[in-house]
């Protein structure tokens, strides 16, 4: 006897988003999860969906400007401008620093894949306290290849392993039309041999375009990093910065 199985319609507007249901996105370092994210997350929050960012690392070392930003500087400013940001997208989006109610945090640039397990097991818990029906994080390539985003990407599925009702998983992704109509973001955040590999749009569980006030929204609330964004959309303008950025795309994880 065979078994048929029907995949879930591919999330292309904003009037969709109601079916991710309650969201918790985990993310590696700050601005990960507006630049991934950002439009996703607003609408839901607009809609009255319970969001939760959890964020591994402060990114005190996101910065090519070590003097300036000295570490424990940059991760103070950074946990100020997630905050900002977080607002911008909507008052109601909650936001934790994996490690902080142990007051053990992460260091950027030092997560590992197998981090012991504690960390799993605190990311479980926020997990199953929250409940969420879809987890967004990063996918085994962690995108752009960074040894943190792929460490991020197997804490996760560790912790959904743990949850006694497992959420829906989604792996940030891009197209072959963004990668072509933007491939000039893609070489300065290459950190890997398959950084930014295409996924095709017809197996997609997120294929969103972002325009009007939303993508203003989650503009403002990218360049409320200022840290880590105002350099960006300076060297390639504001308009090609925010088209950049409209696009939001996701992957369903194996399995999931």
């Amino acid at each position: 006897m065979s078994v048929t199985t029907t995949r879930a319609p591919v999330i292309r507007s904003v009037d969709a988003v109601h079916r991710l249901g309650t969201i918790v996105g985990v993310w590696a370092h700050p601005d990960d999860e507006v630049y991934l994210s950002g439009g996703l997350m607003a609408a839901a929050a607009a809609r009255g969906q319970r969001v939760v960012v959890v964020t591994a690392t402060r990114g005190e070392h996101g910065t090519d400007d070590p003097a300036r930003w000295p570490p424990a500087r940059l991760a103070a400013r950074r946990s100020e401008e997630i905050v900002a940001s977080m607002a911008a997208l909507g008052d109601t989006i909650e936001h934790r620093f994996l490690g902080e109610a142990r007051g053990r945090c992460h260091l950027d640039g030092a997560l590992v894949g197998d981090p012991g397990g504690d960390t799993v097991d605190e990311l479980a818990a926020v997990l199953a306290e929250v409940g969420p029906d879809t987890v967004l994080t990063f996918g085994p390539d962690g995108l752009t290849g960074h040894p943190d985003h792929r460490a991020v990407s197997a804490w996760t599925g560790r912790a959904v392993g743990q949850v006694a009702t497992a959420p829906r998983v989604l792996h940030a992704c891009v197209t072959d039309l963004w990668v072509s109509r933007f491939g000039e973001f893609v070489e300065p955040m290459d950190d890997g041999d398959d950084a930014f590999a295409p996924y095709p749009s017809d197996r997609l569980a997120v294929e969103l375009e972002l325009e009007g006030e939303l993508l203003a929204r989650k503009v403002a609330a990218l360049r409320a990093q200022a840290t880590q964004t105002a350099s960006l959309e300076a060297a390639v303008g504001s308009a090609r910065y925010e088209t950049s950025v409209a696009g939001e795309y996701f992957r369903p994880a194996v399995g999931s």
